[in-house]
């Protein structure tokens, strides 16, 4: 049953627009255009191609915690969700739910969040940027059937990129990171766990499918908002 909880959370053909995504990145920063930025979100650039890079391959992996027994669930389908397709895994014991965390959409932006938080300092920002995205997602998240919890793709984008820059344009492409991380898993996924059972979903990945395009976009948000507000530069007076 362990290896059947490993899945992309995306058809292939929407998975490789992520991949193009990030093969682009990979060539701006060849051409160090986006040396600036990775800067500004407080990370080199290797580290920040690390980073999505490890995020992309990571989403295939779920790490089971538990299992909501006594459901009937369905496998084996593609589920359309606001222009989006996710695909269900196919199992062959239809045992229950599995709740499994996502290493790509979950662990990896975690621990990235909590370093953001401790290097910049950003404890206060971030936890009111995190509480702001939660409370939107949690409002629009979707029980899907079959699926588990969804939101609309660009509602993390967007939330996010409101608040970070609202907060602090001086910090607002960390912010961004943290905020569309944490506050995403916090408002659409953990606060909607009760939700999940009665969906018939062989597994409820957490920052898995119906997530995980939106968290993944947001680290690339953080990066364009560096770009595109700069934080002005401070003028010495003599």
């Amino acid at each position: 049953m362990n290896s059947q909880v490993h899945y992309l959370p995306l058809t292939p053909a929407l998975f490789s627009i992520l991949v193009f995504l990030f093969v682009g990145l990979i060539i701006l920063i060849q051409l160090r255009i986006l040396r600036y930025a990775y800067m500004k979100l407080g990370v080199g650039p290797g580290a920040a191609m690390l980073l999505l890079f490890g995020s992309l391959i990571g989403s295939y992996f779920n790490i089971p915690i538990t299992v909501l027994p006594g459901q009937m669930v369905k496998s084996g389908q593609i589920v359309d969700f606001f222009g989006m397709q996710y695909e269900v895994p196919v199992v062959s014991h239809l045992a229950g739910t599995v709740i499994a965390v996502n290493v790509g959409g979950a662990v990896i932006p975690t621990l990235m969040s909590i370093y953001l938080l401790v290097k910049r300092d950003l404890w206060t920002k971030g936890l009111i940027a995190t509480a702001i995205v939660a409370l939107v997602l949690h409002m629009l998240a979707d029980p899907v059937p079959g699926l588990g919890i969804a939101v609309p793709v660009f509602v993390p984008v967007v939330t996010t990129a409101a608040v970070a820059l609202l907060l602090s344009r001086r910090d607002a492409a960390p912010l961004a990171y943290i905020a569309g991380s944490l506050g995403t898993l916090i408002g659409a996924d953990l606060s909607n766990l009760d939700k999940v059972r009665g969906l018939g979903a062989p597994v409820a990945s957490i920052g898995g499918a119906g997530t995980f395009d939106g968290i993944f976009l947001t680290g690339i948000l953080a990066v364009l908002i560096a770009c595109l507000f700069p934080h002005p530069r401070q003028t010495q007076y003599g």
